[in-house]
């Protein structure tokens, strides 16, 4: 038993570290004193790193992308937690039918969806506007918000709602003072997931915006497209530094909270 649990261990490391390569070797480009995409020749700069910080229009679409994240994960985990609720309460006989739609965005092609979206956002004359690009990423990242939710309520005893009703608790009393309280943490899953996926949304960017709205995603593409800057190096150790401590933080929130006392 302990031989093949320290086989399994180290073929996840193996794995691990095989999709993490990729990710180590942008550091030393990061570093390069040249003026494009190159390993360190015998020196270290910190030129390009100068460069993100003071350079107003990587600043600019770092502040865009971070307000486009956070208002449609925001968006996509309040109709994600609406869409639970009514399931939960009221659980109608198309239910299956009913996650298969609101999945329906996972399944289909990212470019499919983007011209989609496209055509939406032309119609309501939303194409390359902040608007526009909140309810586009907000709708591509609501289905993993909703298997994020259901999730959670599935692991909710029913016995809840019954017993709040049975004191003389409303329905509004019940959802809020009973049920969102006990789904606090599939909420924290589900706002965290659609916020790193909307932070990373190229395609329907790509399609939808570009001129007057220019996200990071779509900043890094038009670079490497035209110039090739090694500040995009940069950018990438910088996210991943960032995620990787935010995923630290979360599993040890997580593990606190988890922990009994």
């Amino acid at each position: 038993m302990f031989g093949r649990s320290k086989l399994g261990g180290a073929v996840a490391y193996l794995a691990a570290a095989f999709l993490l390569l990729p990710l180590i070797a942008v550091i030393p480009v990061s570093f390069t004193p040249k003026r494009f995409l190159s390993m360190p020749d015998g020196g270290l700069s910190l030129r390009h790193y100068r460069a993100l910080f003071e350079d107003g229009v990587w600043l600019s679409s770092i502040g865009t992308s971070l307000s486009i994240a956070l208002a449609a994960s925001l968006l996509a985990t309040v109709l994600a937690t609406m869409f639970g609720l009514g399931l939960w309460f009221r659980r109608p006989r198309g239910a299956a039918v009913l996650v298969g739609f609101a999945l329906l965005p996972m399944v289909v092609p990212p470019v499919t969806s983007a011209i989609i979206l496209y055509f939406l956002l032309a119609k309501l004359r939303l194409l390359d506007t902040m608007t526009g690009l909140v309810i586009g990423h907000a709708i591509m990242t609501l289905p993993f918000a909703v298997v994020a939710m259901l999730s959670a309520f599935a692991r909710l005893d029913r016995n809840l709602e019954l017993a709040a009703r049975n004191l003389g608790a409303s329905t509004l009393q019940t959802i809020f003072l009973v049920v969102l309280p006990n789904l606090r943490g599939g909420m924290l899953s589900a706002w965290f997931l659609t916020f790193i996926l909307s932070w990373e949304e190229s395609t329907v960017t790509l399609f939808t915006s570009g001129i007057e709205v220019v996200t990071l995603p779509k900043r890094i593409w038009d670079n490497l497209r035209l110039d090739v800057d090694p500040v995009v190096a940069s950018i990438s150790v910088v996210m991943v530094v960032i995620t990787a401590a935010v995923i630290i933080v979360r599993a040890l929130v997580r593990h606190r909270y988890s922990t009994p006392s």
